[in-house]
């Protein structure tokens, strides 16, 4: 059992001391399941076969949607500013109402993926969490084939192999990052992808680029992403130690700007620091959207799930807030939802809102934006079709890739789990 071979951490000793705490908030997500999907869906995938499915998503009436995606008492309305908001309002948002509609099944049969990467010409590289494995996906048939497995992968509760991103220099330098557990720390690495050796064995060696991020059995982190500025960015989680989260000088709990060799990007809050945001609990998502702003997806503990606008040197207020608390010195989120209809993962940006997957919640979520500030009320759809999402990804345009998450020790597989679908929203 991967919990069984663990000594007592950080998180493990902070639950015991308070009789709650992070393992309370995850126990229910592992154990639970969601609730099982509704019946018929996998029949009609394996009618429809690849790019043929069209399973339209709909949203509650506003009585069923009353609590869902709101706010707590006392907090601004949904197109309130967001603190630190940076540019100014656009003049019109996306329509109120969006939809989405499951256009294809790209692959199936996924063991615990998480990390996605989209190669130039259309092809994905996607990461195996617990088998420490990356494998590309052809798009166009749903071939899944072996690339290497990451050295020194050492899985385990919600660590192993995590993030994935291309070099935006690729095409030159063929570089992918990874960002993953060992025994000693979470790091991020980069290894040279040569198409023309053996399957399985295309990997190069890692050239670590940053360690000593802090690990745990929880709140790992593990989403990178290369911003606009053609930075790497990290998003990583306090371990269940919460006090790392306000400490500058740890990597946890925070959100990590560098240089795609790991330095310190001139402009970040500290010149000699990679910290760039602080005060998060365990952030699962990161995007941006058509105007450069950064947003950050992160697990709340026991009351709010939130979504944040990223300012250089912000502090997201974890230990001390949870949500819209209006604390003196942090900033509130600029949307919140329960965990249970959330538990967020990973985010992207299409059509004028963010798309974001839910795990424990097993729905999508769309946050339509004006500007820095939501601009109608968030919309859920899927919700219980495919189990636990993990992964959004951006195609342009129209176009999204979803990945579930069955397969992770917390979901409830069935037959083809886990699997990567297309959506078309708007």
């Amino acid at each position: 059992m991967r919990y069984g071979q663990f000594h007592r951490s950080g998180a493990e000793r902070a639950a015991a001391a308070d009789g709650c705490g992070a393992e309370r908030r995850e126990a229910p997500e592992r154990y639970g399941g969601g609730g099982a999907r509704r019946p018929g869906v996998l029949a009609a995938l394996a009618l429809a076969g690849c790019g043929a499915l069209l399973a339209a998503g709909c949203s509650p009436s506003a009585g069923e949607r009353a609590g869902p995606g709101g706010s707590p008492p006392g907090s601004p309305p949904a197109g309130a500013a967001s603190p630190g908001a940076s540019g100014p309002p656009e003049a019109s948002g996306p329509p109120a109402r969006g939809s989405v509609t499951v256009s294809g099944e790209v692959a199936k049969g996924l063991e615990s993926p998480w990390g996605v990467a989209p190669l130039p010409g259309g092809d994905l590289l996607v990461a195996s969490r617990d088998k420490g494995t990356v494998s590309r996906v052809r798009t166009d048939t749903g071939a899944v084939t072996p690339i290497g497995e990451v050295p020194g992968v050492d899985p385990g509760g919600e660590g192993g192999l995590l993030g994935l991103a291309v070099s935006p220099s690729f095409a030159s330098d063929r570089m992918v990052y990874a960002y993953f557990t060992t025994a000693s720390d979470n790091r991020i690495a980069r290894m040279r992808y040569d198409e023309h050796r053996p399957a399985g064995q295309q990997l190069g060696a890692p050239d670590t680029v940053l360690r000593g991020i802090p690990k745990g059995l929880i709140h790992n982190g593990g989403r990178i992403a290369f911003g606009p500025d053609r930075m790497l960015y990290a998003g990583t989680g306090e371990t269940g130690d919460t006090a790392l989260a306000q400490d500058k000088k740890s990597l946890g709990g925070k959100i990590l700007r560098m240089t795609p060799d790991g330095q310190p990007v001139h402009g970040n809050p500290d010149a000699g620091s990679v910290v760039y945001s602080y005060g998060h609990r365990n952030v699962q998502g990161l995007a941006w959207d058509k105007d450069k702003r950064l947003w950050a997806a992160e697990f709340g503990q026991h009351t709010w799930d939130e979504l944040n606008l990223i300012e250089p040197g912000g502090n997201y207020g974890w230990p001390e807030a949870e949500g819209k608390a209006g604390r003196p010195g942090s900033r509130d989120p600029v949307a919140v939802w329960k965990p249970a209809e959330a538990s967020p993962s990973g985010i992207a940006w299409a059509e004028g809102s963010l798309w974001m997957a839910g795990l424990k919640g097993e729905r999508l979520w769309r946050i339509p934006l004006k500007g820095s500030t939501v601009a109608a009320e968030q919309e859920a759809f899927l919700q219980g079709k495919y189990g636990r999402l993990r992964t959004v990804v951006a195609l342009g345009g129209d176009r999204l890739l979803l990945v579930t998450s069955e397969t992770d020790g917390r979901g409830s597989p069935e037959a083809g789990d886990d699997r990567i679908l297309t959506l078309t929203v708007k």
